[in-house]
């Protein structure tokens, strides 16, 4: 973010602007290889499935949308921003940090692959719904932008997946290939982040504390999925499964996000939305780290360390 800053305001930034389709690309193609679609037919607790389902896509939205409106009103493209980080749930650290914190981690991967794909179908029709009239969204422009940047690369994922263990084998890509595609999509965030805040710079530098004051915000709306999910969790499920329903339902998919952004609503009013995303991921990340550190507190020990 610093970088993109500072590189935005020492040079004319816009020819960035043909960097977006391929970072974005090579932020979700990585990704999609490793995500595990045969889980979902291993069976496993619906009923959290349902109640993480209905946490991401009947609560989490809403509570996006109403945060969003208080602070954001005059300001429609944040506020987008904000939404868009509500509406597009888990991503693959859902499933790094439930394994941290000694979570059920089918149940991880199985929420990670039905909220990327309800998500990714419901985002326009929530976005049209709840700030249309607000903003003008692209309905199947942005149907379209979805399929190229979710859809096509999930496809692409599952057969370059097909293809690497009939080559090399499922026990060299388990052991060695499939730890390579996340340092790609990193890369990819990373090169999105850039784009954006370079192409920002200038009105940040002129408004910084408008900048930090989406901070607030953003932190409320995490505070508040926690606490809900937290409960949720310690009053209906195992310790597993309450570990698995937090992360499944705290985490959002913020590279998706990224890419909706910028490649549906274009270079300018994609990096002012991109920009709030982008904060997200500091306050994503620390929170998990952190939860997992409590986690015990909340719900006890594993039973094999409880023993």
């Amino acid at each position: 973010m610093i970088v993109g800053i500072l590189f935005g305001l020492a040079t004319d930034p816009s020819g960035l602007k043909d960097l977006i389709v391929p970072l974005t690309f090579l932020m979700v193609y990585p990704m999609m290889i490793n995500l595990q679609f045969g889980k979902l037919v291993a069976g496993g607790n619906w009923k959290l499935q349902g109640v993480a389902q209905f946490i991401n896509f009947g609560v989490v939205p809403f509570l996006a949308y109403g945060i969003g409106w208080l602070f954001f009103r005059d300001q429609p493209l944040i506020w987008l921003g904000l939404l868009l980080t509500g509406l597009l749930p888990t991503s693959g650290m859902t499933i790094s940090w439930t394994g941290f914190a000694k979570g059920n981690l089918t149940a991880a991967i199985q929420m990670t692959v039905i909220g990327l794909i309800l998500g990714s179908l419901a985002t326009p029709l929530y976005a049209q719904a709840l700030l249309g009239r607000a903003i003008e969204i692209p309905l199947m422009e942005t149907f379209k932008q979805i399929a190229i940047v979710v859809f096509l690369p999930m496809i692409l994922g599952l057969v370059t997946k097909k293809v690497l263990i009939s080559t090399v084998g499922k026990q060299k890509y388990e052991g060695n290939l499939k730890k390579k595609f996340p340092v790609f999509s990193t890369l990819g965030v990373l090169g999105i982040v850039f784009v954006a805040m370079a192409l920002k710079a200038k009105a940040i530098v002129a408004s910084p504390l408008v900048f930090l004051g989406y901070f607030g915000p953003l932190v409320l709306i995490y505070l508040i999925n926690f606490v809900l999910s937290t409960v949720v969790g310690k009053v209906w499920f195992s310790r597993e499964d309450a570990i698995a329903l937090v992360y499944g339902t705290v985490m959002r998919n913020l590279s998706i996000a990224l890419a909706i952004a910028m490649t549906v609503f274009g270079a300018k009013a994609g990096a002012e939305i991109a920009l709030i995303i982008s904060m997200s991921y500091i306050i994503q990340v620390q929170a998990a780290a952190w939860y997992v550190k409590l986690s015990d507190r909340w719900f006890g020990k594993p039973v094999a360390e409880g023993l």
